[in-house]
């Protein structure tokens, strides 16, 4: 700790005390910075409770030990926090961006995402980290001054950069973005407070990205065993997990399983914490940067996995993508959760006033399209158990949600 009770920064790491500042000047926090400012509006906003009750990859029912979109957030900001502390970076944007990264996200996961694409095809389509945009610049709605939580620019590059830069250096859209463009929220957005979209970003955002990957990879792990979607021996097809394994064999033999799932879990973030320092620290050594900008300008991101990390953590999603994604029980929730907002989508759009006022005022003789998006942000901003009793309102008939997990699923300890 510095004598004013800062923390260390490395010279490249991004500064609060130099930030780009706010869209709309604020004064200063006598007590906190601007990063740490922008992390407790994140934790008071409507959408980061939301995420209490938002499907990570079992629905809501289905078991309160199981993961949702915010436990897998506070895991993500722990992770986050890790990295940049090891690394010297600012801890407080790290953590920001990890909480406000899946803000964004709709009901049903990835499923309810795939759906309002779809819904929305004819009208620029729907990215949840565009939304995430639009929900801390425009749909966020509790300040006097100001719609949206009128974050700090490096907060607001972090997150639309979550994936790395929308533009190359001639301006055109990355590979990610090639066949359908940049989504229109950004490019609005962009247009009014420039966010750099062909650079890098700070390295806290790339900090931010690299622990929602571990998370992923070591908690949907710990999910699937203990819903008995597949067993500890099957992991061993994985050799990465196969050598982890052997590990906890050796030193403690005779385990019991759920003991077994959780040394697995610990020991994958580990090393990939781990692994993510060494690496990160030699391509900063590599890179030399003096700021920052450096950061940004580079061609590469400086915080990665190895090749060696990078392939393992590309075997354990090719092996959750078969054994749980794609799993026949939730394969089969998500085609019912598919038809919720499908059946949403369509009556609200025909019949706006179905709404709550807030969402349906000033709708009367507006386009298809202001009617499509103001529709697509009220169905992406519901929680699960929201959008069920929503569908149960406007229907004779709701899809049943509920489905049986394997029988070889493990017994989860009390709490």
């Amino acid at each position: 700790m510095r004598a004013n009770g800062e923390r260390w920064r490395a010279p490249y790491a991004t500064d609060p005390a130099r930030t780009r500042g706010r869209l709309i000047p604020e004064e200063a926090s006598p007590t906190r910075s601007d990063f740490q400012r922008d992390r407790d509006r994140i934790i008071h906003s409507t959408a980061f409770r939301r995420l209490k009750h938002k499907t990570q990859v079992f629905v809501h029912h289905e078991g309160d030990h199981y993961r949702t979109r915010l436990t897998h957030t506070l895991e993500v900001s722990q992770i986050g926090r890790a990295l940049a502390r090891a690394l010297g970076l600012d801890e407080d944007l790290a953590e920001a961006l990890a909480l406000s990264h899946d803000l964004g996200h709709t009901c049903f996961g990835h499923t309810g995402e795939d759906a309002l694409d779809a819904c929305m095809a004819a009208h620029g389509g729907f990215d949840h980290n565009a939304q995430t945009l639009r929900i801390v610049t425009r749909l966020e709605r509790r300040y006097a001054g100001f719609d949206g939580l009128n974050l700090a620019w490096e907060t607001l590059e972090g997150l639309v950069k979550h994936n790395g830069p929308l533009l190359d250096a001639d301006g055109r859209p990355t590979p990610r973005y090639a066949d359908r463009g940049i989504p229109a929220a950004i490019l609005e957005y962009d247009a009014l407070n420039p966010l750099d979209l062909w650079s890098q970003a700070g390295p806290e955002a790339q900090a931010a990205a690299l622990a929602d990957d571990i998370a992923y990879a070591a908690h949907d792990l710990d999910d699937g065993l203990r819903a008995g979607l597949f067993e500890i021996p099957e992991l061993r097809e994985v050799p990465f997990l196969a050598e982890l394994l052997d590990e906890i064999d050796r030193l403690h033999p005779d385990l019991e399983p759920s003991r077994q799932i959780h040394e697995l879990a610990r020991r994958v973030i580990t090393r990939f914490v781990e692994d993510v320092i060494r690496e990160g620290g030699r391509r900063i050594a590599a890179l030399e940067p003096r700021s920052v900008a450096d950061i940004r300008r580079a061609g590469d991101p400086v915080i990665a996995f190895s090749p060696e990390i990078a392939a393992a953590d590309a075997d354990i999603m090719r092996f959750l993508w078969r054994r749980m994604y794609r799993h026949p029980g939730v394969v089969a929730v998500r085609k019912k959760a598919e038809i919720i907002v499908n059946d949403l989508f369509a009556r609200f759009t025909a019949d706006p006033a179905r709404m709550p006022e807030e969402w349906s005022a000033g709708l009367d003789g507006a386009g298809p399209a202001r009617i499509a998006r103001r529709v697509a942000d009220y169905i992406a901003g519901m929680t699960d158990t929201y959008a069920v009793l929503a569908h149960r309102k406007l229907h004779d008939t709701t899809p049943d949600l509920h489905w049986a997990l394997p029988s070889r699923g493990l017994p989860l300890a009390e709490p």
